[in-house]
């Protein structure tokens, strides 16, 4: 197998790299004057064709052609010299690149550009109590009086809730219409009369995800993604760009490094944790889990490059990643024991040693729902990658 990127990439890969020694110098800056900083090197990035590659320049981007292996070349070196990559969150991960496949000029002037600076910062408007998986069972209702949608309704499990500006959100406008062809997609402002933000409490006692209440909220006749009731349609574009973001090979890599790291610090038995037998066998059965992965991904890039579909693959990386994170977590509460139980010094607080490692135990769970659950994940993989009959429910079989 060879995994070389050929002489053409490693002399763009020098070319980044001469790039990143003189832009990227962080130890040169103050602290308070870190963030303009970085706002600045993005902006040379992507003058220089790094970062924002797939977005147009008329909206702030490189508008570079599309190039799987320099792609990947830019995120090897921005993370060796650990220079910052675009903006991340819901608005570049999944909002911005939904808006280039079906939003209209006028949502791509107002809403790519702020997002890319990190002025805007989104909401995913999905979930609702009662309304999971099931999406198309939305209830959050909106009504278009004149020039303006009127919203009425709840949302749940929002992440950077707290700190959002504006909200992506599947609403139900044609009440009349079939399940899944009564639901639009509207871009709201967050910060108006009308709408009440409240922050969820969580066992590790942060609040990482909010609950909207909207009353009577308002948002412009032109802020809906797509035609009326074709919401549905314009969520998968979203929903899409989202599973690929957390099925990413390169934080199974990070997690798997700081597990190593935790088993060389733990002590067990007097000795370091990772000098015990059923340690090392536990640590290398899920390295080959990772390897596995990470390879995966490695095939879906040479199918990228030769402009070929990778076939069920591609669907599986996100279900995967999730049972490895599992597999990490409960790794990791083994290693430390008992000191897994403590609870950190305060809400959020990441602890001090083996404690730093309560929250990724925890949280780890989380992924089995976001961008569709485990199971909703498994029904993709057995409908459209092996071509086997939908799983109706069971009141639809009798």
């Amino acid at each position: 197998m060879d995994l070389s990127y050929g002489p053409e990439a490693e002399a763009f890969r020098k070319e980044v790299r001469a790039f990143l020694k003189t832009a990227w110098t962080p130890k040169d800056v103050d602290k308070a004057a870190m963030k303009a900083f970085v706002a600045a090197f993005r902006l040379k990035a992507t003058e220089a064709g790094y970062l924002y590659r797939s977005i147009p320049k008329a909206y702030g981007g490189s508008e570079q052609p599309a190039d799987v292996i320099r792609a990947q070349v830019i995120r090897e070196e921005f993370a060796r010299a650990r220079a910052p990559m675009e903006v991340a969150g819901n608005g570049m991960n999944m909002l911005v690149p939904t808006l280039l496949e079906r939003g209209s000029a006028l949502q791509k002037d107002l809403f790519i550009r702020p997002t890319m600076a990190g002025d805007y910062i989104w909401g995913q408007g999905y979930s609702e109590p009662g309304t999971g998986s099931d999406l198309a069972s939305v209830r959050t209702r909106g009504d278009l009086v004149g020039d303006k949608w009127i919203i009425n309704g709840q949302k749940i499990w929002t992440s950077q809730g707290g700190q959002a500006t504006h909200m992506f959100a599947l609403v139900r406008t044609e009440p009349d219409a079939g399940k899944h062809d009564g639901i639009s997609y509207l871009l709201i402002d967050l910060n108006q009369p009308g709408i009440t933000r409240r922050p969820i409490r969580q066992m590790t006692g942060e609040s990482g995800f909010y609950e909207f209440f909207f009353d009577n909220a308002e948002t412009p006749a032109e802020w809906i993604v797509g035609n009326r009731g074709e919401g549905w349609n314009v969520s998968r574009t979203t929903l899409k760009h989202e599973r690929a973001s957390i099925g990413s090979a390169a934080v199974l890599g990070n997690q798997f490094e700081k597990l190593v790291e935790v088993a060389k610090e733990a002590q067990r038995n007097g000795r370091p944790a990772i000098e015990d037998p059923l340690i090392r066998d536990m640590l290398a059965r899920i390295e080959g889990w990772v390897m596995a992965h990470r390879y995966s991904s490695y095939r879906i890039m040479s199918h990228a490059i030769a402009d070929e579909a990778p076939g069920s693959v591609s669907l599986m990386m996100k279900l995967v990643l999730t049972e490895i994170g599992h597999d990490i977590a409960r790794a990791a509460q083994e290693i430390i024991g008992e000191d897994a139980l403590l609870e950190p010094e305060s809400a959020g607080s990441k602890g001090r040693g083996p404690e730093k490692w309560l929250d990724q135990i925890m949280g780890s769970l989380g992924n089995s729902i976001a961008g569709g659950t485990t199971n909703i994940q498994r029904n993709i993989i057995a409908e459209r990658g092996l071509g086997l009959p939908r799983d109706f429910p069971a009141e639809h079989s009798k």
